[in-house]
């Protein structure tokens, strides 16, 4: 029943998918696999579908909700590119990707524009720092168009909760530049195809960008042991500040959404990767007493 986890994992963000999405989330290797336990989850009247979408719990308003969202992201998309050149040309920036929902090709009235950024080893907290004080001081520290939430270093490639929505962030993650480092950070992370086996990722429109001179200039500066310093001294900042903001969050669980290493940095108070994963365990359950059809829970 890979579809039927797919279908209900998508349900929590109310968003739809078609047979094709589908198919690509499971480890089937003929479409018509997927098609087949589609036909029996309609008959079963566990799913519905509606025009070339699959939904779930008769939740027919997510339809025209993701077709308006698919329209909105398509213009989201441009300032996305836009703002992924530019952070592209940041110190110590060596690559850079578009995720969370607009990596889906979804947006919103309440949506951000999520940035994925992987820097340069022992930089990631000066480029960090510069990124966050470029945000507040000149976009008043709106981040509608510029989250800068999830940054990890070449030095620490494979991401370390290794869970299914994990798997959905790097499998729908759209990389934008820094063609040979997304190339490693595909490598390093290969234990995605353990939840989806057809994925492979398509780096053929991603590019390298040219440093300009300033950032040339400040990478210079830091590449001593001043460097280190700053990096040490910025990260010690970081994390005493959150420490004092985010008290109501147990340890493990600031562990996760706010983990602060050398090597990487997230700043998800909400704890969201936690959230998504309770409440697709919830309708595993919800299937299991409504249909009795098993389905293995998921690991937070």
């Amino acid at each position: 029943m890979e579809s039927l986890k797919t279908i209900l994992y998508f349900s929590i963000f109310r968003y739809p998918l078609t047979l094709e999405e589908i198919h690509s989330y499971t480890n089937h290797n003929d479409i018509a696999e997927t098609e087949n336990e589609l036909t029996n989850l309609e008959s079963e009247e566990i799913i519905k579908k509606i025009d070339d979408f699959y939904v779930y719990n008769k939740d027919l308003d997510s339809v025209p909700k993701r077709l308006k969202g698919n329209l909105e992201a398509q213009k989201a998309m441009l300032i996305a590119k836009k703002r992924a050149n530019f952070i592209a040309k940041f110190p110590y920036v060596k690559a850079v990707g578009i995720s969370g929902s607009l990596s889906k090709s979804y947006y919103d009235k309440n949506s951000d524009i999520d940035f994925f950024i992987i820097t340069d080893s022992n930089k990631l907290w000066i480029c960090r720092t510069i990124l966050i004080l470029f945000k507040k001081i000149f976009l008043l520290n709106s981040k509608k168009y510029f989250c800068v939430n999830y940054f990890i270093s070449t030095s620490q490639l494979e991401i370390e909760e290794q869970n299914r929505f994990t798997a959905t962030e790097l499998k729908t993650l759209i990389p934008m530049h820094g063609k040979e480092v997304f190339e490693e950070f595909y490598k390093a992370n290969d234990w995605v195809a353990a939840y989806f086996s057809k994925f492979i990722s398509d780096l053929s429109q991603v590019t390298n960008t040219q440093k300009p001179f300033l950032t040339k200039s400040i990478e210079f500066i830091f590449n001593s042991n001043i460097g280190q310093f700053f990096d040490n001294l910025f990260k010690l900042i970081t994390l005493k500040k959150w420490k004092s903001k985010f008290k109501f969050l147990n340890q493990d669980d600031f562990k996760i959404a706010l983990k602060s290493t050398q090597n990487i940095s997230k700043h998800h108070p909400s704890n969201f990767q936690k959230k998504v994963i309770l409440a697709l365990n919830s309708k595993i359950e919800e299937v299991r007493n409504n249909f009795n059809i098993i389905l293995q829970k998921e690991n937070v």
